[in-house]
């Protein structure tokens, strides 16, 4: 029964993307054909036409799916409306160029059946994302799950599944050291288990009983388990081995992803140059002080940079000493409430890219104080400066600001094991996405200084 369940959903996600997809394509065909054929210096074959149109549905696919679009099932509502919009919009562009350089017409033309175009695509994912995901809650009711957990009760983590009302209910918490008989009793009751901070032998036994019985399984990950992850598989004889290097990136992925940056903060440079001359302005207007903030941080084998930020906090902001932004925190200025929301903050990071002490993605860099409070407490967080600091990265996409600091190193830690060129794409474009989306931006609560909790979880 579990397992139909998993089918249908998967299959139903599928129709509802294949025919968002079509439509897509669709839009672009009648656009193609009734506004821009006709400038064709010599008339395509029908091939040909059809090679422009299955581009631009490659490009759109590749596009959505890049923003995680297609996930209807699976992220919040409003994340898929902004995936699939931006996923519009930039295809639109791509189109744009895509019809100029295959007409000759010697001149620019009319943008405005692609924007109609793209406006029309947006009239019809809106709607069709809302239909399918209210059909998704009306056939398959929030999942039925029970915590299984070690010492301390995951209070936050609940919290967080449960916030996911549309998809997932924690209906029981069991503490597997009270009664380890009756947690394996109450397993098969449940539709899913998770599986948090349990010693590893424990927690094996748990997912091998749950593998048997068909019950899917959540599992909070060690860092070990991270670095496992991504190890290569060894086949030297009849006894597999699991590879580790544990060096970073490998010299030839060092070079590609060098190059990767000065490209990409060179165009942006370029393209946003008139943005931050505005912006620039905007700050010296507000209270005078200087435009931008530099301050320490940290990078690849733990070298000290100065970072380079448009000031978003009162010149005096840190005389008590070093902290982060809170929630609701009076030092922003009203210039720095805006450019921090839209993280336009961080742009002239472009130029620590140039100088090579940061890549385009990677870690957020940390200030040494601080990054030193969290290592007593985390003696691993030293793994996150195997590469060099990153403008965006794995932590900024799928974090928060806030994100407890052991969080931070398991996403980074994953993005270092993970590296490629395909997945640094992947999170500048999640990165644009990011900026509409008001919680990744959230402080730390106003009682504290650092981004550490009480009870703050440490490697077993």
């Amino acid at each position: 029964m579990r397992e139909k369940r998993g089918q249908n959903k998967h299959l139903l996600n599928f129709c509802a993307n294949v025919v968002a997809l079509l439509f897509e394509v669709a839009a672009f065909a009648f656009v193609w054909y009734q506004c821009y054929v006709a400038n064709l210096g010599q008339m395509y074959w029908r091939r040909g036409n059809w090679a422009v149109i299955g581009l631009y549905g490659l490009v759109i696919y590749l596009l959505t799916r890049g923003m995680n679009g297609y996930k209807i099932s699976y992220l919040p509502l409003t994340d898929i409306w902004i995936s699939n919009i931006l996923a519009i919009l930039f295809s639109a562009a791509v189109a744009y160029i895509e019809v100029n350089l295959v007409t000759r017409t010697g001149s620019y033309l009319s943008a405005i059946p692609i924007l109609a175009m793209a406006g029309v695509q947006i009239l019809f994912i809106v709607p069709w994302v809302f239909l399918v995901r209210k059909t998704y809650i009306r056939l398959y009711p929030p999942r039925q799950m029970m915590v299984v957990y070690g010492a301390h009760l995951p209070r936050e983590l609940i919290r967080k599944i449960n916030s996911r009302a549309d998809k997932y209910n924690v209906c029981a918490a069991m503490c597997f050291f009270d009664d380890e008989d009756a947690v394996f009793e109450e397993i098969c009751s449940y539709e899913a288990v998770v599986l948090c901070d349990l010693p590893a032998a424990d927690r094996n036994r748990i997912l091998k009983y749950c593998y048997e019985q068909g019950v899917r399984t959540y599992l909070t990950p060690k860092l070990s388990d991270i670095l496992l992850n991504a190890a290569e598989e060894v086949h030297l004889f009849d006894t597999p081995l699991m590879l580790s290097r544990n060096q970073g990136l490998s010299i030839t992925q060092r070079f590609f992803k060098r190059l990767f940056d000065i490209i990409i903060s060179v165009l942006l440079t370029v393209i946003l140059s008139p943005f931050m001359l505005f912006t620039a302005i905007c700050i010296k207007a507000c209270d005078g002080g200087p435009v931008f903030y530099r301050q320490e941080r940290l990078t690849i084998g733990k070298k000290d940079f100065q970072i380079i930020k448009f000031r978003s906090m009162r010149v005096d902001s840190e005389k008590n000493g070093a902290q982060l932004a809170r929630k609701e925190d009076d030092r922003i200025t009203p210039v720095g409430k805006v450019i921090r929301r839209i993280h336009f903050d961080e742009i002239p990071q472009l130029f620590n890219i140039l100088k090579g002490e940061m890549s385009f993605v990677g870690p957020r860099p940390e200030r040494r104080d601080i990054h030193e409070q969290y290592k007593k407490e985390i003696p691993e967080f030293d793994f996150r400066l195997k590469v060099k600091a990153g403008l965006t990265g794995y932590a900024q996409v799928y974090g928060k600001y806030n994100t407890t600091p052991y969080d931070k190193l398991k996403l980074d830690l994953t993005y270092i094991q993970k590296y490629s060129l395909i997945l640094d794409l992947k999170l500048i474009l999640l990165t644009v996405k990011v900026i509409f989306q008001k919680e990744n931006t959230e402080g730390i609560n106003a009682d504290q200084m650092t981004a550490l909790r009480q009870n703050e979880e440490s490697e077993k």
